[in-house]
């Protein structure tokens, strides 16, 4: 199947971009292009071209100011909500250098929540770290639902990307996702894999994924390092995708 074939058109475009941003060709503090140069550039429609636009203003690439040309911000390490991407995804689009590596992994029996979300009797647990530019920056808890372990289960370890080879081998799509983020304290373990003290605050995002169809695929804990990510939610009066929730007081270890 042709991957390339998913992607829409503004996303070609903000991909574009967004490169062109990261390598220094639209310096910070220039001006990007007005939406008529843009749209004559690409061939697009001007409702591509802002479309495009908002993505990198949602990421902190470029100002969200309207009815002006966009200031070119900075290089923000910021992951936007406004669509679904791997870690892996988002990192090449933003041009950094990644890896990841399992640490653990084994099959269990489900705890009553992951039965609930997951609809199955037995998961599979993986223990994988990130890096970002060669330096350790999430931890990844995360389950797979029964259907999609045996899969899971023959990534080589050090899988670039388990969306995008999970898609390859077996037309999976990640299609839906719930996230959840708060604060929490490195226990013994996160410390280690990321180099920093036991009880450092570390930004967790939870989340549960989705087929097309709704079939659950998996549901994650991912803990990330103090400063190296952001996350970026753009909203508006009608539209806000972002909910508080009281948190949770219990330390974690």
């Amino acid at each position: 199947m042709d991957r390339g074939g998913m992607v829409a058109r503004y996303e070609r475009i903000a991909d574009e971009l967004r490169r062109e941003i990261l390598s220094g060709v639209h310096p910070v503090g220039s001006q990007l292009p007005s939406e008529a140069e843009l749209a004559e550039r690409y061939g697009a429609a001007r409702g591509t071209v802002r479309q495009a636009v908002a993505v990198l203003a949602a990421e902190g690439l470029v100002g969200s100011r309207q009815g002006a040309r966009r200031i070119v911000l900075g290089r923000v390490r910021s992951q936007s909500f406004a669509e679904l991407h791997s870690f892996a995804q988002w990192a090449r689009a933003n041009g950094h250098r990644f890896g990841g590596q399992v640490i653990e992994q084994c099959r269990r029996p489900a705890s009553g929540a992951e039965s609930v979300k997951l609809g199955c009797e037995e998961v599979l647990e993986v223990l994988r770290l990130r890096s970002l530019e060669g330096e350790p920056v999430l931890v990844e808890r995360t389950v797979y639902a029964e259907w999609v372990a045996a899969a899971v289960e023959k990534l080589p370890a050090d899988c670039e990307s388990v969306t995008e080879a999970l898609y390859a081998s077996i037309g999976l799509v990640f299609a839906y996702g719930e996230h959840l983020i708060d604060a929490v304290a490195a226990g013994a373990v996160d410390a280690r894999l990321l180099g920093v003290r036991r009880g450092s605050p570390l930004l967790r995002q939870r989340r549960t994924t989705t087929t097309h169809e709704g079939r659950p695929v998996e549901t994650s804990d991912d803990r990330y390092r103090a400063g190296s990510v952001a996350f970026s939610i753009r909203n508006s009066i009608g539209a806000n995708p972002l909910a508080r929730q009281a948190g949770d007081l219990r330390f974690e270890r």
